[in-house]
């Protein structure tokens, strides 16, 4: 669920920290919900990653290269989600990648009530213990699994019970998240000018000194002639290495 769809390279280029990975299963729920939340995705000029079979063959690191690269995840919790190793997988890793720092998880609760994900309840409960009773030996694989659900389902997420219509679902989904993308850009924004003026200011300290070294050495040479320049020479050396540091300390 992490390779870009032919079908979607026509949208122009977007920096990859704009992107959104669609954590879902189901092939019903891809040609319907899905394709109509993906397009209008498009329209908005955000790419998108989600699911492509040629995939399935790869090495999971390929998938897990795509979430890092996301900056959003829409994880779509539906009753069949908890069927699929491959979702349960990529789902851990975004709890992963929402610790770091590095992304941010949008769950959706397609057809299902929020407890039926927190507690296990229902077919998506039924469905995850079938799971685990054909793939024993690996606890550890299943906690991280159910601690992955838990997280991700505590965050503000949206419900498909609560529209009437599948277009205000999608509409609602895709302005979270230009949202989440605006404040994601700002706050980069924030940074890298802090840093532009903080080595700014590095900058004019060095060339400052630099600057009074000069004047220095054109009042010796005034005053004391051809004694001047070997006086300067003497303390153009410890100066030298005082310009250098403050260069090294500016991060140059």
């Amino acid at each position: 669920m992490g390779s870009s769809l032919s079908l979607f390279t026509n949208v122009g280029p977007i920096p990859p920290q704009y992107q959104v990975f669609i954590n879902f299963r189901g092939e019903k729920l891809r040609d319907r919900f899905l394709g109509f939340l993906v397009d209008a995705l498009l329209e908005e000029n955000v790419n998108v990653f989600i699911d492509d079979h040629e995939l399935r063959g790869k090495d999971l690191d390929h998938l897990f290269n795509r979430i890092e690269e996301s900056r959003v995840a829409l994880t779509i919790f539906s009753k069949n989600f908890t069927e699929s190793r491959w979702c349960l997988d990529e789902l851990a890793k975004i709890k992963e990648c929402v610790e770091e720092g590095s992304l941010t998880v949008i769950p959706i609760f397609f057809k299902m009530k929020t407890d039926d994900v927190k507690k296990l309840k229902g077919k998506f409960g039924d469905n995850f213990r079938d799971l685990k009773s054909t793939h024993r030996g690996e606890p550890e694989t299943f906690r991280r699994w159910k601690e992955a659900m838990f997280c991700v389902s505590r965050n503000v997420g949206l419900s498909s019970s609560r529209y009437s219509r599948q277009n205000d679902l999608v509409r609602t989904i895709v302005e979270e998240v230009k949202k989440v993308l605006k404040d994601i850009s700002e706050s980069e924004r924030k940074i890298f000018e802090a840093e532009r003026n903080q080595l700014a200011a590095r900058t004019d300290e060095v060339i400052r000194v630099v600057i009074r070294f000069l004047s220095l050495f054109l009042l010796f040479t005034i005053v004391f002639g051809p004694y001047g320049l070997v006086l300067m020479s003497v303390f153009s050396i410890p100066l030298g290495h005082f310009i250098i540091n403050r260069a090294v300390e500016s991060e140059w």
